[in-house]
């Protein structure tokens, strides 16, 4: 009797939809067959697998992106009853019910569930958020980092460019050129490293420009949302305090 009425559950799913990025947005219902341990991604590939909305009129499959289905790849971010979160760890039983899933909105929509993460990934190049070395012929083991530090290190090293916290932060918007939290963090994480600390000003001078640690309002929002727990308040503090450290520096040699 109790597996009968388990089969007829179902879980109801209302999804922010658009058809392509200058598309007006619209939301679609969904009914899904309920099971126990399931999760938001796999209700949006019974979705895929039958595109019938609540209703009972067809639409076209939910487009979303997902990719190790582990919370390591950061690919499955969207907005799940309001809060930005990884959609493969969202456990349908934990979420209340309907289920409001959304594209995170401080990025540009490319269908859907699917968001446009490029301005991430430039500003991990205005950073330089890389250790630059010769990778065309064996360079050995390399210096070694302190284990204090290494521990750290390995936190901040966790960033899976997932975009949680821009979406989180109310600094990140259209109206601010803020870079965001994760860049910072991983400034902090490469001037940490032997050799990445070469480049330690060149990162730092890049934060100290519009956009940059300025546009924090310390709101901790970030530090909240991340799904790997990562110090990011820790790491905006300790940035904050070496960028003011660099200004000096400047002044006093100029």
């Amino acid at each position: 009797m109790a597996e009968t009425a388990t089969a007829q559950r179902t879980v109801r799913f209302i999804i922010t939809r658009q058809d392509k990025p200058d598309a007006a947005p619209y939301t679609e219902e969904f009914d899904i067959p309920y099971r126990s341990n399931m999760n938001v991604i796999s209700a949006l590939m019974e979705i895929q697998r039958n595109p019938v909305k609540a209703d009972g009129t067809k639409t076209t499959p939910v487009v979303w992106e997902s990719n190790c289905l582990e919370e390591v790849c950061g690919a499955c971010s969207m907005v799940i009853n309001g809060k930005p979160r990884q959609a493969c760890s969202a456990l349908i039983d934990k979420l209340e019910q309907p289920i409001r899933i959304a594209p995170m909105s401080t990025f540009p929509v490319v269908r859907d569930l699917v968001i446009n993460r490029e301005r991430m990934f430039q500003a991990l190049k205005r950073v330089k958020a890389w250790i630059p070395i010769d990778g065309t012929y064996d360079l050995g083991p390399g210096p070694r980092m302190a284990e204090t530090k290494r521990q750290w290190a390995y936190e901040l090293s966790k960033c899976m460019t997932c975009g949680v916290c821009l979406e989180a932060c109310p600094n990140v918007n259209d109206r601010s050129s803020f870079i965001g939290p994760a860049p910072i963090s991983q400034v902090r994480l490469f001037n940490a490293h032997p050799t990445g600390e070469m480049n330690a000003d060149e990162r730092l001078d890049a934060l100290m420009e519009d956009g940059g640690i300025e546009g924090c309002g310390n709101s901790q929002n970030c530090v909240r949302s991340c799904p790997k727990g990562i110090p990011l308040t820790t790491s905006i503090a300790a940035i904050n305090r070496d960028t003011t450290k660099r200004l000096f520096r400047k002044w006093l040699t100029n």
